[in-house]
């Protein structure tokens, strides 16, 4: 079961469980779309995997299985791919 967690590990955006702008890797790392598209072009700085459109759970779905609540941020920020700098 997808944690859905509840914002961007590099900007600490807010991504609720019915946002289209979070994205995913297999550990289920999470980011929003600008910081997915602009800082790392679609790899995630933590394992190097892709990083995915994350799916949307039903209300009735979140009802039985919530979203974390538990919020993810790296302090230093995420490096981007291409120069290895914020």
């Amino acid at each position: 079961m997808l944690e859905i967690r509840p914002n961007c590990e590099c900007c600490d955006r807010d991504l609720p469980p019915e946002s289209d702008i979070a994205f995913i890797c297999t550990y289920e790392c999470t980011f929003c779309q600008s910081c997915t598209e602009k800082k790392l072009q679609h790899c995630c700085p933590n394992c190097g995997g892709n990083l995915v459109s994350r799916p949307i759970r039903t209300l009735d779905a979140l009802k039985r299985h919530p979203a974390s609540i538990t919020r993810v941020l790296k302090p230093q920020g995420c490096k981007t791919s291409a120069t290895g700098t914020d």
